[in-house]
């Protein structure tokens, strides 16, 4: 995983997590890797995993369980909440990085169009 200077690493790890939760890779109500796991294989500080899981624990998106570890919550409501705020945070980068290009919401969609037509998408 590549850190952006630009945004605290502990968020960028949140949003790695819920991305896998999003998937399905992570399932509702599986154990997620241990803190000093994820800080190996991200290559981060342990105290900035914690961190990470920490917020998770906060927001419901993951339940602490004294001695076992952490694990996803198994409110599927919750999950699809977090999995829309994705979406959204998706569409808002994108379309900041048109307008940055000088595109009118108009143009990108046309773009946007245009380059799923030549994909085959629908």
């Amino acid at each position: 995983m590549e850190f952006q200077d630009n945004i605290p690493i502990y968020q960028q790890i949140q949003k790695y997590l819920y991305r896998q939760i999003a998937l399905g890779l992570i399932k509702p109500g599986e154990k997620i890797p241990s803190v000093r796991h994820l800080a190996v294989e991200l290559t981060v500080n342990v105290n900035t995993v914690q961190r990470a899981l920490n917020e998770m624990n906060n927001e419901g998106i993951l339940e602490v369980r004294r001695g076992l570890g952490s694990f996803v919550t198994n409110d599927i409501n919750l999950i699809t909440k977090k999995r829309q705020e994705l979406i959204k945070d998706t569409m808002s980068e994108f379309l900041e990085s048109t307008r940055q290009l000088g595109l009118t919401p108009e143009e990108t969609l046309k773009e946007l169009k245009n380059y799923i037509e030549k994909r085959g998408e629908n």
